[in-house]
């Protein structure tokens, strides 16, 4: 089937390209002797140590992708994953109505490409100075609503998924299935449980190694959609 080729496909890009690009980044941000004398020289705001950021929360995502050169990469990269995000959707919401023999643009599908275009308004505007504290406030708010709608999507098409499994068995690996439900609870149950803290000051380190597991458990359930279907011809 079409759509599940598709899919397959569009989904190891989407785990794949953000992935890379904010680990390249944070390799940039703490090699910056490689490109000295170059004219990709790393802004000193976008310089750090060594650290493993995943453990202890030394810099945040923003930080190590805002400067230069570093946004050279992370930009382009968030903004063609959210390309891929639109297709990514769409498909998925072509499928379920085929097997529901429905012609609707489902709520998944819907929150999935709002998703899609905050991704891609965080990742233009993000480097860009404006001393205007209603600017800052709508940055933070245009992340947490791509995380917020990334994982509303993820949730409803799981459990349309659920609601068809049995139509489409002999295409899936049901295991996996369970896996992405388990992952989403599992997002979102820490999501609310550490709430608290992020709307408290404070706790930056925990803060910042939180953003990145997150972001990386956030595009895990990509890869489990390449594992989900089965090869078709």
């Amino acid at each position: 089937m079409n759509e599940i080729t598709q899919i397959r496909k569009l989904s190891i890009w989407i785990f794949f390209i953000p992935l890379i690009a904010i680990n390249f980044c944070l390799f940039v941000s703490q090699n910056p002797e490689f490109l000295e004398k170059t004219l990709f020289e790393v802004d000193q705001i976008g310089r750090s140590a060594f650290s493993i950021p995943y453990l202890d929360g030394s810099l945040s995502i923003s930080r190590a992708s805002r400067t230069f050169p570093q946004y050279l990469i992370f930009k382009p990269a968030m903004i063609t994953t959210a390309i891929i995000l639109y297709y990514y959707w769409k498909n998925n919401n072509d499928l379920i109505n085929k097997y529901k023999l429905t012609n609707i643009n489902y709520k998944f599908k819907i929150f999935g490409i709002l998703s899609a275009i905050f991704l891609a308004i965080h990742s233009i505007f993000l480097g860009i100075k404006f001393d205007i504290q209603i600017y800052k406030l709508m940055r933070r708010v245009i992340l947490l609503l791509f995380i917020v709608f990334e994982l509303i999507a993820q949730g409803l098409l799981v459990y349309h998924f659920f609601k068809i499994k049995e139509k489409i068995s002999n295409l899936i690996n049901k295991k996996i299935l369970f896996l992405k439900a388990l992952l989403v609870s599992i997002l979102i149950i820490v999501a609310i449980l550490s709430l608290p803290i992020l709307l408290n000051k404070g706790n930056t380190h925990f803060k910042h190694a939180l953003e990145w597991n997150y972001f990386v458990g956030v595009i895990l359930f990509y890869l489990f959609t390449r594992l989900f279907w089965k090869r078709t011809t």
